[in-house]
């Protein structure tokens, strides 16, 4: 029997809560043309969202489409102010639900969680597979094949009832759904909106359940459309593939990624969110520092140049400081200790 949500529509649409929503959505936003034109009618353009929405009349506005590096290529899709304050509303009441239950084991897009946190349970579990680094550790990483842009509205929408019996609910939750195709029609969440997130995990969440529950997995991490299974044993690992293909297949309309499913033993590294993780250490991969340098030099020119800001500079040096403290970076932090004493000498 699965737990239900006891809220109702009202606890989402409520003043309050959209009012909390605006100040939460509002934080480093302040000098944006359309968060100020917002804010300048904000409780008309509160109220009247209120209002479309207790009358059934409100409507999904388009997304502004854009393009970033992170590091791969991703299209962002970015939803009006007023959407943008209604999934943060939503997210609101909807994730603390949610949050409870996932398994413990999946990392993406939840408080204290992360991708650290996932790479030390990773850690964790391989000296407990590996008895201390005394015998084998194998592991199996899988990859979902365009991941966002496969999610199927109904079957997304047909979970979201099992736990969510409010109609009304259901009813604006729809209206967001589908007001975003990717490939077709019915298909494909935005890389943007807040409740891709959520949505994202409340999809993988059968997953999850598939591989702890049918599959009896012990060790198993899930970040997003990145998961692994560690085992003793390398031929269970192979003998779970076809049964985590067709799951994905059958029941979510997801395929694996066919160049990104690898069985190998953690004594020759494994490449997994960002990081090669060994036995006794991890370390940047190899794409990683060299975008780690490439970002430098050009910040450095354009503090040269006077292009970008020294704040602007030290934000992303502070950052990717912050990567290396995760890791064995102490050679890469000394090359860019190098960089930098070469623009102080300048």
């Amino acid at each position: 029997m699965k737990i239900k949500l006891i809220h109702s529509f009202e606890d989402i649409i409520s003043i309050e809560n959209l009012l909390s929503a605006w100040k939460e959505f509002k934080k480093g936003k302040g000098n944006r043309f359309d968060v100020g034109e917002f804010e300048l009618r904000l409780m008309d353009n509160i109220l009247e969202l209120r209002s479309d929405l207790i009358n059934h009349t409100y409507k999904h506005g388009g997304y502004q489409a854009f393009n970033v590096c992170d590091p791969k290529p991703r299209n962002i899709h970015k939803a009006g102010v007023r959407d943008r304050i209604l999934h943060r509303a939503i997210y609101r009441i909807l994730y603390p639900f949610f949050d409870r239950i996932f398994v413990s084991d999946s990392f993406s897009c939840r408080n204290n969680k992360g991708t650290h946190k996932a790479i030390n349970r990773f850690r964790d579990f391989a000296y407990k597979v590996s008895k201390n680094n005394t015998q084998n550790c194998w592991v199996l990483k899988c990859d979902i094949k365009k991941f966002f842009a496969s999610i199927d509205h109904k079957i997304l929408l047909d979970i979201l009832r099992v736990y969510i019996p409010d109609g009304d609910i259901i009813w604006v939750l729809e209206k967001i759904i589908e007001s975003f195709s990717s490939v077709r029609v019915g298909v494909g969440l935005p890389l943007g909106n807040l409740t891709s997130q959520l949505f994202a995990n409340i999809y993988m969440n059968e997953l999850d359940n598939f591989v702890k529950h049918k599959l009896k997995a012990k060790y198993y991490i899930r970040y997003a459309d990145d998961f692994v299974f560690l085992s003793e044993d390398k031929d269970w690992l192979a003998g779970i593939l076809n049964s985590i293909g067709d799951f994905l297949n059958d029941n979510l309309k997801l395929d694996l990624h066919p160049n990104k499913i690898f069985i190998k033993t953690l004594n020759s590294g494994v490449d997994f969110l960002g990081y090669v993780l060994l036995p006794h250490h991890r370390v940047l991969r190899t794409k990683t520092k060299k975008r780690i340098f490439k970002r430098i030099s050009q910040k450095m020119g354009g503090l040269k140049n006077n292009l970008i800001t020294k704040k602007s500079f030290n934000q992303t040096l502070q950052s990717y400081l912050g990567v290396l403290k995760h890791c064995n970076g102490h050679k890469i932090k000394g090359k860019i200790d190098g960089l930098l004493k070469d623009i102080h000498e300048e």
